[in-house]
C-alpha cells in the first residue's frame, strides 16, 4: 500500500513539474500592443497619456521591449567586475549583507552611547552617530554655539570616551559625518580609543569630512578650503597607517537633494566633488589607491522607485570610469555607497505616511545595491528621534533582510529592459552635466559662479509648482488632508538649559587640566611638522592634554585665511509651502477663534452636485478651512439665502457643466449683490466661451484639477487677514 501511495505521489509531482510552454500564444508586436492601449484609453491621446517626463528630463516609455531597448543591456557585464553596474561584489548580499546604519541623535554623549548600543542589540550593524551643528563646526557653547541641534554634542575627550564606551569596533563599524575637516574629531576618537585600551587598527567605517558639501550648504567654511584639504590629506595618510579600515573622505549629495535637486544634479555634483578631492589629494602626493580606499559616497534615496535603482547603477559605472582615468586598478574602481531615505520628501502633516515613503525608498536602495543604509525616522522633520521612531526605521531594514529575503538574488533587476535603459539614460545625462561643471573649472568654481545653485533652484520651483497644481500628490498635505489630525509633539529641548549645563561641564573639565601641559601642547601644535599625517598625532597630544575641540580649532586657525563665499543651497522639504498654509490657518483659529468659512452652494440633487462638492471639500481642507456642507438646493434663491445666513467668506457653486449656463449667472450675480465681500468660486473648469460670462456675472475664480491650489488658498488667507508664520 505504501508503495502505491509513493508511486502516486511521484506521478503527481512529475505532472506538476511538467515544463510549461507558451507556444500557443502569439507574441504581439509593439503596434498591436499600442492599438489595444489606445482602445483602453477611450479617446485619450496615447502620446500624452502613456509617456511620463521625469524631473531628470528623461521621458519614460509605456513599455520596454528587447527590440527597442536591446542596446541598453550589456550582457557581458557581471556583478563585481568591470564597470560594477551590477554591483561591487560578485555575490551581492549573499555572503555579506548591507550595513544597517540607524542613526542616533541624542544630545548628551552618554545617552547617545546607550541608544547606539541598543540599536546594535536590536539589529543595527553600524554605530551611526549624528553630530550636532556646533561639533561639525569645531565650536561649542563657550563661543556662542548651540547644543544638540540635529545631533550629539562633543566638546572634550571625556565626551568621546562616554560616547564610544563598550563599542565593539571589531564587529561594528562607525559612520560619522563631520564638517569641513575631521582632523580634530578623528584625533579625539583615537585618543578615546587608546584611553579605553582599544586598538585604533580595529576601528573601521567612516569619520568623514566633506568641505565642498558644507560650503554648498552653508555658503562658507570656518577655515579656508585649502586648510580643509590639507587637513583632509593628513587624515588620509594617518588613517592608512594606523586605521586602514577607516575612511575619512565623504562625498555627500544631501545638500543638493535637500535643496530639491533631481537625481542627475545630485550625482553629477557628487562626482565632480569626488574628482576634486582626488585631484587635491594627488596634488598632496597621495597615491590613487590610498585615495580610493578613503572615500565614501552618501546619497539620498528619493520617491521615484526605479529611478533610485537606476541612479545607483549609474553612479557605480561612472565612478569606475573616472577612477580608471586616474589610473586606479580594477579593485580600486569600486565605489562605497551609503544611502539614506529622503529628508526632502518627508512631511510634518500625516507623518505616518513617511513610513510608507521610507519603505519604498529603502527597498529601492537595497535593490540598487548600496553598501549601507540609513532609514530616517518618520518624525525626522518634527523632532529628534525616539525609541519608537528608531525602532520602526530599524525594523524596516531587518524585515527587508530576514522576512523579504532581499539578500538574494544577486542584482535582482539585472536584465530588466526598463531599469537597464533608464540607468544608461541617467548615466548619459549625469555625464553631460558633469562635463558642464568640469568645463567651468570644477565644482568649487561652479559654486562660486552660482551654477549648481541656479540649477537646483529651478528644479525646486518645478517641484513646488507641480505640488501647487496637484500634478504631484503628497498625501495629507496637498490632497486628502486629515482634518482631525493633531501634530506630533516636537518635544523641543530647552536650549538655554542645555547651554547652561554644558557650559558648567566644560568649565569643570577645563579646571581639571594642567595649564602647563596645555600650553606645551598648544605650542607643539603651533610649531608642528607639516609631514603628511603628523598633524593628527599632534592634535591627539593636544586632546590628551585637555584641549577642547574649539580650543584646538582656534590654534589651527591662527594663521589661516578667510574662507571663500558662495551662495548657499538652502534646505527645503517639498511640502513646506502647504504645511505653512495649514499652520497659518491653525494659528489664526487659535488666536482669533475664526476661520475662512467656505459655503458649498450645492445645486440640485446629491448625485448632481456630489462629485464637485467632494472635490471642493478636499481642495479647501488642504488649508484647514471650515467647509459648510449641505444636501443641495432646488433654486438659486435658496442657495443664495443659505450662503448669506452662513456668514461665509467663500461660496463655491457645485453642480454639473450641463446645468451651469442656467445656474451660474443668476446665482453668482445675487451672491455678489448680497455678499459683496465674499469670494465666489465655481467648481469646475469652464469652457473658454463661458468663462467671461461667468466672470461678468460675479465668479471670482475656478477650482478644478487644473487650478493652482496653493495660490488660491493663500490668496483667500490673505483676504481674511491671516499673516505668514514667523
Amino acid at each position: 500500500m505504501a508503495e502505491t501511495v509513493d508511486a502516486k505521489n511521484t506521478n503527481s509531482e512529475s505532472e506538476v513539474l511538467q515544463p510549461v510552454s507558451f507556444d500557443e500564444f502569439d507574441v504581439p508586436s509593439y503596434d498591436q500592443w499600442k492599438a489595444e492601449a489606445e482602445k483602453a484609453l477611450k479617446g485619450g491621446i496615447f502620446d500624452k497619456k502613456m509617456f511620463t517626463k521625469t524631473y531628470e528630463g528623461i521621458t519614460l516609455d509605456p513599455i520596454y521591449t528587447p527590440k527597442q531597448h536591446q542596446a541598453a543591456i550589456k550582457t557581458s557585464v557581471f556583478p563585481g567586475t568591470s564597470a560594477f553596474t551590477r554591483g561591487t561584489k560578485a555575490s551581492g548580499y549573499i555572503q555579506e549583507t548591507w550595513g544597517v546604519s540607524q542613526y542616533v541623535d541624542d544630545t548628551m554623549p552618554k545617552n547617545a552611547n546607550h541608544s547606539s548600543l541598543y540599536e546594535i542589540v536590536k539589529g543595527s550593524s553600524i554605530h551611526n552617530i549624528k553630530l550636532d551643528e556646533s561639533t561639525k563646526h569645531d565650536t561649542d557653547m563657550m563661543a556662542g554655539g548651540s547644543v544638540g541641534v540635529h545631533g550629539t554634542s562633543l566638546v572634550t575627550l571625556k565626551d568621546v570616551q562616554e560616547l564610544i564606551s563598550r563599542f565593539d569596533f571589531k564587529r561594528n563599524p562607525l559612520y560619522i559625518e563631520g564638517g569641513a575637516s575631521v582632523s580634530i574629531l578623528l584625533s579625539m576618537f583615537m585618543a578615546a580609543v587608546k584611553e579605553n585600551q582599544r586598538q585604533p587598527s580595529d576601528v573601521s567605517g567612516l569619520i568623514g569630512a566633506d568641505p565642498v558639501g558644507l560650503l554648498a550648504k552653508d555658503g562658507s567654511l570656518i577655515m579656508s578650503l585649502e586648510t580643509a584639504l590639507d587637513e583632509m590629506a593628513h587624515t588620509v595618510v594617518w588613517a592608512k597607517k594606523n586605521t586602514p579600515k577607516l575612511r575619512t573622505i565623504l562625498v555627500s549629495g544631501d545638500t543638493y537633494a535637500n535643496g530639491g535637486s533631481n537625481d542627475v544634479q545630485e550625482l553629477a555634483y557628487m562626482l565632480t566633488t569626488g574628482i576634486f578631492y582626488v585631484r587635491e589629494m594627488q596634488n598632496r602626493n597621495i597615491d590613487i589607491h590610498t585615495i580610493a580606499d578613503s572615500m565614501v559616497f552618501s546619497l539620498s534615496l528619493g520617491a521615484n522607485f526605479f529611478m533610485e535603482i537606476a541612479k545607483l547603477r549609474a553612479l557605480r559605472a561612472l565612478w569606475a570610469q573616472i577612477m580608471e582615468s586616474f589610473g586606479a586598478d580594477e579593485d580600486h574602481r569600486r565605489i562605497h555607497v551609503h544611502g539614506r531615505t529622503s529628508a526632502f520628501t518627508k512631511t510634518v502633516y500625516d507623518p505616518y505616511v513617511n513610513m510608507l515613503r521610507n519603505t519604498t525608498q529603502a527597498f529601492s536602495g537595497v535593490v540598487g545595491g548600496l553598501d549601507s543604509l540609513e532609514v530616517s525616522p518618520f518624525d525626522q522633520p518634527i523632532r529628534k528621534s525616539d525609541d519608537f521612531s528608531r525602532r520602526i526605521a530599524r525594523n524596516m531594514q531587518v524585515m527587508l533582510q530576514t522576512e523579504f529575503e532581499l539578500r538574494q538574488p544577486v542584482d535582482p533587476v539585472g536584465g530588466s529592459w526598463y531599469v537597464e535603459t533608464l540607468a544608461q539614460q541617467l548615466a548619459d545625462k549625469i555625464w553631460a552635466e558633469l562635463r558642464v561643471v568640469e568645463e567651468k573649472g570644477g565644482i568649487v568654481r561652479a559654486l562660486e559662479e552660482g551654477y549648481p545653485q541656479e540649477q537646483v533652484g529651478m528644479i525646486l520651483q518645478d517641484r513646488f509648482k507641480n505640488l501647487a497644481l496637484r500634478r504631484d500628490v503628497a498625501v495629507g498635505n496637498n490632497m486628502y488632508a486629515n482634518m482631525t489630525e493633531e501634530l506630533l509633539d516636537p518635544k523641543a529641548e530647552d536650549q538655554d538649559k542645555l547651554v547652561s549645563v554644558r557650559t558648567h561641564y566644560i568649565e569643570e573639565y577645563l579646571g581639571t587640566v594642567d595649564a602647563k601641559v596645555v600650553q606645551a601642547a598648544r605650542e607643539e601644535l603651533i610649531n608642528g611638522s607639516s609631514e603628511p599625517g603628523e598633524l593628527i598625532s599632534l592634535i591627539t597630544k593636544a586632546v590628551e592634554a585637555g584641549l577642547t575641540i574649539r580650543q584646538i580649532r582656534e590654534v589651527l586657525q591662527e594663521s589661516d585665511i578667510q574662507s571663500i563665499q558662495v551662495q548657499p543651497i538652502a534646505e527645503h522639504r517639498w511640502t513646506e509651502q502647504f504645511e505653512e498654509l495649514r499652520m497659518r490657518t491653525e494659528r489664526f483659529k487659535r488666536d482669533n477663534k475664526d476661520n475662512v468659512k467656505v459655503f458649498l452652494a450645492n445645486m440640485g440633487p446629491i448625485p448632481q452636485h456630489k462629485p464637485r462638492a467632494d472635490f471642493s471639500t478636499g481642495f479647501f481642507e488642504v488649508a484647514a478651512f471650515e467647509v459648510l456642507k449641505n444636501d443641495g438646493f432646488e433654486t438659486t434663491a435658496d442657495a443664495a439665502a443659505a450662503a448669506r445666513e452662513s456668514g461665509a467668506d467663500v461660496v463655491v457653486i457645485c453642480s454639473t457643466d450641463a446645468t451651469y449656463p442656467d445656474i451660474v449667472p443668476p446665482l453668482a450675480k445675487e451672491l455678489k449683490e448680497t455678499m459683496p465681500n465674499a469670494t465666489v468660486i465655481l467648481a469646475g473648469a469652464p469652457p473658454k466661451e463661458l468663462e467671461p460670462v461667468y466672470r461678468e456675472a460675479g465668479v471670482d475664480d475656478f477650482v478644478s484639477v487644473k487650478a493652482n491650489c496653493y495660490q488660491i488658498l493663500r490668496s483667500l488667507q490673505e483676504k481674511k487677514g491671516m499673516k505668514p508664520n514667523v
